[in-house]
């Protein structure tokens, strides 16, 4: 190594361990949210003695902070605080969702498709596979953690490549396409959820559909797929190709194939998926179909199959994972059923506390009329530099991006950035669907590379059973070419995405108002 290369290797090093303790400094979420609920109600106190010369588009009125420390404002968050938390968006639907994958993940339905997938890929199309694969995980939340990574560098050892650039693939799929998906999962009704109650500070009426994203994440796969390809066969296996594989032979895993049963569930429980789309699909056909509006639009917000996405991705769930379940000998009776949901609850322990007190915060930003005050003067701000909105977007995808490492969270980190980033964008005529698109960019393309994600340590050993001194800075170093070519590849594929005006998802738009 010689000594320019040992310096920016130093350099690289440093950089990742001032990241790691800036970030190790930052409170839980949940903690942060707590914070800044207290920092709104002392802010609503000082502010509610100005006058703002801003005027609210709502009422055509100049806008006034509201105490929310007054007798009344104390009274009313706290006869309001479960009615704020049960009736906020993203809680219900996302333990909807939950309930049907929970019962296909504790089957082994999800796990069983996976490793069939991967089992019948040919070697030279191994790399899409594990990619696509791990971009398809994310309907099973942590599934791809567990379960894809790690067999992405079992598939590529026993291929006789490297496993570190197996792992890299997945990982790239599971994290760095986090956004990137043709399946609906939870991550649809949570990050619309959250879309929604930041629009309505703004437009109390507004719908946001849970599917708002779903054409864009669908093409964006494809991308990934291509992108992440090309880096792990051109750039990061190459690289690594002389790093040896010195962990025990004994402990390194096996691809080992479908059992009977398995097979027999799986070909069982994927025969009811279909013909349940199949006989979703022929109840959409009829002029008169019930899921269709009074005017007979499929595709508008009152259209009930619209109105059903969620219970949609419940039952798509739910009815292969049963029959999976009695079909390989995994269910016995009702009673794996329900703890298959039950399961699926408890891991959303952590989801739910954080929900309470985001569901908090967004309403005393919102009561308080602070969220629209600042939505209101960060777009005069906006308005006053006149950048285009194409550079607007771009700034809101860098700064997604730079947050993320921070704060890896998906769920708090949109919390905190929808409500000033939504209604401020929605001022200057740009619609939650994109703003939301745009955060997808910039959250998933630098997953990858941050030591404070909370599975990023877990991929560290993974790699360390195929070579024992894999570090932080072994595993961000091979990530990082698929970390910025995400960024910028992806970033430009939704600006022409956005020029070419393809629709970003059911019932979607581009410019506020539609």
């Amino acid at each position: 190594m010689g000594e320019s290369e040992a310096v920016n290797q130093s350099r690289a090093q440093g950089m990742l361990a001032a990241v790691e303790r800036i970030g190790n400094k930052l409170p839980d979420p949940t903690v942060l949210f707590i914070a800044l609920l207290g920092i709104v109600w002392i802010l609503s106190w000082l502010l509610s003695y100005v006058s703002f010369d801003v005027i609210d588009p709502r009422s055509g009125e100049s806008i006034v902070i509201i105490n929310q420390l007054t007798g009344n404002g104390i009274t009313t968050f706290l006869t309001g605080l479960v009615t704020n938390f049960v009736t906020f968006g993203p809680v219900g639907t996302v333990l909807v969702a939950m309930l049907g994958i929970g019962v296909a993940e504790h089957s082994g339905f999800i796990t069983t498709a996976i490793r069939a997938l991967l089992n019948v890929t040919p070697k030279w199309l191994l790399t899409p596979m594990v990619i696509l694969v791990g971009i398809v995980s994310h309907s099973a939340v942590d599934a791809g953690y567990v379960l894809v990574i790690p067999i992405g560098g079992v598939i590529f050892y026993a291929a006789g490549r490297h496993p570190l650039a197996g792992i890299a693939a997945a990982f790239a799929g599971v994290s760095g396409g986090f956004s990137a998906n043709f399946v609906p999962s939870a991550l649809d009704p949570l990050l619309q959820g959250l879309t929604q109650g930041g629009a309505q500070l703004l437009d109390p009426d507004i719908a946001i559909n849970t599917l708002n994203n779903y054409f864009f994440t669908t093409a964006s796969s494809l991308l990934i797929v291509g992108l992440g390809w090309w880096i792990t066969d051109r750039v990061v296996e190459p690289r690594i190709s002389a790093t040896p594989v010195d962990g025990d032979e004994e402990g390194l895993p096996e691809v080992h194939d479908l059992q009977p049963a398995e097979r027999r569930g799986l070909r069982w429980s994927l025969i009811s998926m279909v013909l349940g789309l199949i006989v979703l699909a022929l109840t959409l056909i009829p002029a008169g179909s019930p899921w269709r509006d009074a005017s007979g639009a499929l595709a508008t917000f009152s259209a009930p199959i619209m109105r059903s996405i969620v219970a949609l991705i419940f039952f798509l769930f739910l009815l292969p994972g049963i029959v999976f379940g009695y079909m390989s000998g995994t269910f016995k009776g009702t009673k794996d059923i329900i703890e298959g949901m039950t399961k699926a609850m408890h891991s959303m322990s952590y989801y739910l506390v954080i929900m309470f007190f985001i569901a908090q915060f967004v309403y005393a930003f919102g009561a308080s009329n602070l969220g629209t005050l600042l939505a209101l003067e960060g777009a005069a701000a906006l308005q006053w530099l006149e950048p285009p909105s194409s550079i607007t977007i771009l700034g809101i995808i860098l700064l997604t991006g730079f947050v993320n490492i921070f704060i890896g969270s998906a769920s708090g980190k949109w919390g905190l950035l929808a409500p000033i980033f939504v209604p401020m964008l929605m001022t200057l005529g740009i619609s939650p669907d994109l703003t939301q698109a745009a955060y997808r960019v910039g959250d998933s393309s630098t997953n990858i590379i941050t030591p404070l994600m909370p599975y990023f340590p877990l991929v560290v050993v993974y790699c360390q059973r195929y070579v024992k001194n894999t570090g932080i800075g072994t595993l961000a170093a091979m990530m990082l070419p698929y970390s910025i070519t995400f960024l910028i590849v992806w970033s430009i594929f939704l600006l022409l995405y956005w020029a070419i005006g393809l629709p970003l998802g059911f019932t979607a738009s581009y410019t506020y108002p539609a």
